[in-house]
């Protein structure tokens, strides 16, 4: 049982270096490719700044909306599962279902605040 549980440990950080590791080689294979194409440092220290600072102002709203779903079905799972005794297989559902309900939400505020 012991070589089984260090499978897991090695198994994440192999995972998270090769991620990792794919970044790297994609992000340096962009830049030469832009370099190849003719643009200069300074252009591209430019590009990048600008894709840094187009940060999408309702991102905030979304993940507010997503985590107070999620904190909603959490608070009706307990309570579900004192008043009723309901099976705790309910937690995954009810997560699912108030986070795609704030998800729906968001879009609908988002899509307001894009038409206006």
């Amino acid at each position: 049982m012991g070589g089984q549980e260090a499978i897991i440990p090695i198994f994440f950080f192999v995972t998270v270096g090769v991620i990792w590791g794919a970044y790297i080689l994609t992000r340096h294979k962009e830049r030469i490719n832009m370099i190849e194409k003719g643009l200069k440092a300074e252009e591209i220290r430019s590009l990048y700044a600008r894709a840094a600072g187009r940060a999408n102002p309702l991102a905030s709203l979304k993940w507010g909306m997503i985590f107070v779903g999620i904190g909603l079905a959490v608070l009706l799972g307990v309570w579900l599962r004192e008043a009723y005794l309901v099976q705790e297989g309910v937690f995954p559902g009810l997560i699912a279902l108030f986070g795609g309900i704030g998800l729906i939400v968001f879009y609908l505020i988002a899509r307001k605040k894009v038409v206006e």
